[in-house]
């Protein structure tokens, strides 16, 4: 590849518009319908770190942090990181069970509408055919364009393809492994695996360690090339490109991406996290958290099936279906997207406690599912004395929800009250809904419950809408839909 030929191939695609690197123009970016009525994806995290399955995917930085529990893991197993170093885990990585296929019939059984596999992760490993460095998996380990493979078989399942990059982090991630003998010395070039390696900064301040222009520019031709040849409906940034030497990429990098699939037929969609992009630019994520109260622009979690790591590891602590149903019930009343996160082994299979969690997930969506897609959100979010923590890594512990903790959305004539934990004396009172209420003056014509044939018997009352059953029973919740005039 020509660096300079792909650089001014982009600018000439920025200057013919319609967007331009500004957030004036980026401010014009639209979010695709298809995008709001989904609600639910996938996360794939999968990569070289899954043949070590130790700790969790930052095991290629922390395994050359010394006194780490990756450090002495990595000797004790491997030895020296002189004689045996990350790079050495490439050729174990063969995903020789890899079934693109089957992953996407899982996927839709799920339930899900798109799907986000991991492009690149901050280890600097490119699953896909690349002409940018050598160190892909189309040039070594499997020797397959996992990208395409999983591209084409998402598709035909109806399945919308996206991708993230957490390439921004690469700057930094490995410059452990130059503090003592290991595989990681200098010299080291663009294009080669452990480049740059550069001292790791401290990540509250915004300005320290900036990249050099070199690895700008690295990083934008690698994004750009993603976007050429994959055409992702959605492209997914981790954190640290907030970092102020960013900025003028970062807008760049949108400018060239709407313009393409504008040209290309489709509205390009860019999560990001913290402020690294304008609001109203793009669409921001809060990775592993939510927000505790109903936001006025759209947004998206993304989280994993498991606590402790993103990708696959022997010991990993799952997250329950119910909690992670409670947890999309109450994303989407708040306006928001759920991307859930499952994290295959090395040889292409998906654990089956993964697999359980997402059958679960799509059997509960499968009776459900019209209370979640193509719905907005009402007036309020919802009700209930269960306070969801606000911001970023807040799902370490489950939420323990009550029969009084209800969530809303909106569909056409219907109201979708979603009980979170339905009652074992099948009464739900939903106070928002009582007579002269200020949140709803509507009429009630019908109240059904989805899944179940029993009619329900209800009331509107001076202190609430009184809905009665006798044989609902369910471990997870119960969507009571409301037929109003």
């Amino acid at each position: 590849m020509n660096k300079q030929d792909y650089l001014n191939k982009i600018a000439a695609t920025i200057a013919q518009g319609p967007y331009r690197d500004d957030w004036q123009s980026l401010g014009d970016f639209e979010i695709p319908a298809w995008y709001k009525q989904a609600k639910f994806g996938i996360f794939i995290h999968w990569g070289v770190y899954a043949v070590p399955a130790f700790g969790n995917e930052w095991y290629p930085r922390n395994m050359y942090i010394q006194g780490s529990k990756e450090y002495e893991h990595h000797l004790a197993t491997y030895g020296e990181h002189k004689n045996f170093g990350y790079k050495d885990f490439i050729p174990m990585f063969q995903a020789e069970k890899f079934d693109a296929e089957e992953w996407a019939d899982l996927f839709q059984r799920s339930g899900a509408k798109y799907v986000m596999p991991v492009a690149e992760h901050h280890d600097g490993f490119q699953m896909y055919k690349s002409a940018v460095s050598r160190f892909n998996a189309f040039e070594m380990g499997p020797k397959r364009d996992l990208l395409n493979e999983m591209k084409t078989a998402f598709e035909q399942k109806n399945l919308t393809f996206c991708v993230s990059s957490h390439r921004a982090e690469h700057w930094f991630f490995l410059s452990h492994g130059k503090e003592f003998e290991s595989d990681i010395q200098e010299p080291l070039e663009c294009g080669d695996f452990y480049w740059p390696s550069m001292p790791e900064p401290d990540h509250h301040n915004l300005y320290e360690s900036p990249p050099t222009d070199e690895y700008m520019e690295d990083w934008l031709i690698r994004c750009c090339e993603l976007i050429d040849n994959y055409e992702p409906k959605v492209l997914y940034f981790d954190w640290w490109i907030q970092h102020a030497s960013f900025k003028p990429y970062l807008k760049k990098l949108a400018a060239y991406y709407y313009n393409k699939s504008a040209e290309l037929g489709f509205g390009g969609i860019i999560n990001y996290k913290h402020d690294a992009y304008m609001l109203g630019s793009a669409v921001p994520d809060v990775e592993r958290g939510q927000f505790a109260d109903l936001k006025p622009y759209y947004w998206q979690t993304d989280t994993a099936v498991a606590r402790n790591s993103w990708s696959y590891t022997p010991n990993n602590d799952y997250k329950s279906p119910l909690e992670l149903i409670q947890d999309l019930v109450d994303i989407v009343s708040k306006n928001g997207n759920l991307l859930l996160n499952v994290g295959p082994k090395a040889d292409g299979t998906i654990p089956q406690e993964d697999q359980d969690i997402l059958l679960a997930i799509g059997g509960w969506l499968e009776t459900n599912g019209e209370a979640i897609y193509d719905t907005s959100y009402w007036r309020t979010y919802g009700e209930g004395p269960t306070k969801v923590a606000e911001g970023q890594f807040t799902d370490g512990k489950s939420k323990i929800f009550t029969p009084q903790d209800i969530r809303f959305t909106v569909k056409g004539s219907c109201l979708y009250a979603t009980v979170l934990v339905y009652p074992e004396d099948g009464e739900v009172k939903i106070t928002s809904l009582k007579e002269k209420s200020h949140d709803f003056q509507g009429i009630i014509q019908q109240v059904e419950v989805l899944g179940f044939e029993e009619q329900p018997v209800w009331e509107r009352t001076d202190e609430a809408l009184v809905v009665k059953t006798n044989d609902v029973r369910s471990l997870y919740p119960v969507v009571l839909k409301i037929t109003v005039d």
